[in-house]
């Protein structure tokens, strides 16, 4: 089956906001949040305030540019997995084709300490985290057929999502998010004593 090409319009509003949140990323990191204006950015992007609003709904979405898509592939994750793969399984897939390279990526050292010493970032990213795991839970929720508040579901949910925070600093990523999937999928047995 084909999918038909993004038209030429698409393309050109998916370009210009790309345009628009890098420009953003390279002027916090370089100045800090609280040091650069919607006009700041507007400029180094080449385009009007007016434009980076029709974007980004505002200053701090502008950190966060790709929040709505990680959020709808976390739900499509769980939602459009292959016939016969659970839940556990489509989550695993998904964070390992997705996490280690946005850890692995250069900037990524620089934006988490942007996030965590601008308190208006911390909190956006803190509300951000608490719509993800209301969306994913909701969505296991429904496809184990039980109530959106059913808390194995919510836990579940907010286990995948604190995965980049309990893999920080370690030196194999994609072993240690299998380890945490191990741990999901049989449960917690103490390690062995040496």
């Amino acid at each position: 089956m084909t999918t038909s090409p993004v038209g030429r319009r698409e393309r050109k509003k998916a370009a210009t906001r790309q345009a628009i949140a890098d420009a953003a990323l390279r002027l916090f990191l370089d100045r800090g949040y609280d040091q650069v204006s919607v006009h700041d950015v507007a400029d180094a992007a080449d385009v009007s305030p007016s434009t980076v609003f029709k974007h980004f709904s505002g200053k701090e979405a502008l950190v966060f540019d790709q929040d709505e898509d990680h959020e709808s592939d976390l739900v499509d994750a769980v939602r459009r997995r292959p016939a016969g793969q659970s839940v556990l399984d489509a989550l695993r897939r998904h964070v390992l084709d997705t996490w280690p390279p946005i850890a692995e990526h250069p900037q990524r050292a620089g934006f988490v300490d942007l996030v965590d010493s601008t308190p208006a970032l911390r909190a956006y990213s803190e509300r951000m985290w608490t719509r993800y795991t209301d969306a994913l839970t909701a969505a296991i929720a429904d496809e184990c057929g039980v109530p959106h508040d059913d808390l194995a579901c919510a836990t579940l949910a907010r286990f995948v999502l604190d995965i980049p925070s309990l893999t920080r600093g370690r030196r194999d990523r994609r072993a240690a998010v299998e380890t945490i999937f191990d741990i999901l999928a049989r449960g917690w047995t103490p390690p062995p004593t040496t």
